[in-house]
């Protein structure tokens, strides 16, 4: 029961702020939600394949190299700041975004992912050193990790469906999504450190 309890306060603590992020990500009209659950999915288990080896090799990872992953957030969030210049999109912008999310679902899965990734470099902190005291547990831990996983995608994607939610991101979905990558990529950056 101790290790429930720990595999859960553990996840919570550590993505949280995968919750906002993907509520921007449902937010946002031109990304598929198969793809943002796919990506979710991929990140956290790539994340979780990293601190495994890592933790079965009792590698020590420098403290501070996972944090130049916010660059890939930061990047993203830039790559999509000129639709913030030029407003909500249209319904033609929409349904040519639209055609785009539909032949691109496998980028849109990739890119999720690797903001995910990039978003919980800093967990691999508390991963690592967690699965190396605990190993045998590791199974058990994996399980809770992609029960959340679905727990918080569901989450994300309950809150742009609720009237209130839905409101706010059919007004400002366009923007969000940008904004809170650079927030994120900066922030993540924030920690790195090269020496």
């Amino acid at each position: 029961m101790a290790d429930f309890w720990t595999a859960l306060v553990v996840f919570v603590t550590t993505d949280i702020d995968d919750l906002i992020l993907l509520t921007a990500f449902f937010g946002d009209a031109r990304l598929r939600r198969g793809a943002i659950v796919g990506g979710q999915f991929l990140g956290i288990g790539a994340l979780l394949a990293i601190s495994v080896a890592a933790a079965a090799a009792s590698l020590a990872v420098p403290p501070h190299w996972p944090a130049l992953l916010g660059a890939i957030p930061l990047g993203l969030g830039l790559w999509k700041l000129p639709a913030l210049w030029r407003g909500k999109p249209d319904d033609d912008d929409e349904r040519e975004g639209a055609e785009r999310a539909a032949s691109s679902t496998r980028s849109q899965v990739l890119a999720v992912a690797a903001v995910t990734m990039a978003n919980g470099g800093d967990n691999l902190g508390v991963y690592i050193p967690l699965f190396a005291s605990n190993f045998h547990a590791l199974p058990f831990y994996v399980l809770i990790f992609a029960v959340m996983t679905a727990v918080w995608c569901a989450a994300g994607h309950a809150f742009v469906k609720h009237p209130a939610g839905a409101a706010l991101m059919a007004r400002f979905g366009h923007a969000i999504l940008p904004i809170v990558l650079i927030v994120l990529g900066l922030w993540i950056l924030s920690d790195a450190r090269f020496l």
